[in-house]
């Protein structure tokens, strides 16, 4: 027992569990793809829950031999806007879990936190 009435084997238990619930987040994460658009669909980008881009589609409207910065802004655009989801998909699925282990994995020296 600690000071306090605090019991050690109950919080490892939790912090194991916690761990576990986070691994588990984290491979839903990388599993989970968010698409985002830009130029009213002409260019679209694939990302994973952990960021990774995974693809892009361009409409064949969109290509201009002429006009190939408008290309490059539209692909751009649509990669920012699916890492934003994703980040916020993130956000949904770690927020909890990642506020409880941030506060807790460096001190207690849990593996992979």
């Amino acid at each position: 027992m600690f000071p306090g009435g605090g019991d050690m084997q109950k919080m490892l238990q939790q912090a194991q569990q916690m761990q576990a619930d986070y691994m588990q987040a984290q491979q839903e994460l990388a599993a989970a793809e968010v698409t985002a658009s830009a130029g009213g669909g002409l260019v679209s980008a694939t990302v994973t829950g952990d960021g990774e881009l995974k693809g892009v589609k361009i409409d064949p409207k969109a290509v201009d031999p002429e006009d190939v910065e408008t290309l490059e802004d539209l692909v751009l655009a649509a990669v920012q806007a699916a890492t934003e989801d994703a980040k916020r998909l993130a956000a949904e699925k770690m927020g909890p879990l990642g506020d409880a282990l941030g506060g807790l994995g460096g001190g207690l020296g849990l593996p992979g936190m």
